[in-house]
């Protein structure tokens, strides 16, 4: 199995959806994703994207959920 993206977004929501999932045990990769390396001229909110294991979406879409009627 392999990983699957369940959030894109601010580095700020990112973390705090990771550490939802953790607290459920459940391992969580982020990636981030800064255009500034390639548009230093844009000045934007560090975005994260945050990868889950296939056969962990199960245990954590009620998590995903409710992290996502919170924002």
């Amino acid at each position: 199995m392999g990983l699957i993206k369940i959030f894109s977004g601010e580095e700020i929501l990112a973390t705090s959806l990771k550490e939802k999932l953790e607290a459920s045990s459940i391992k969580v990769v982020i990636r981030y994703n800064n255009q500034a390396n390639v548009l230093p001229s844009i000045q934007t909110a560090k975005a994260a994207e945050l990868f889950i294991q296939e056969t962990d979406f199960n245990k954590a879409n009620p998590v995903i959920e409710e992290f996502r009627l919170s924002i």
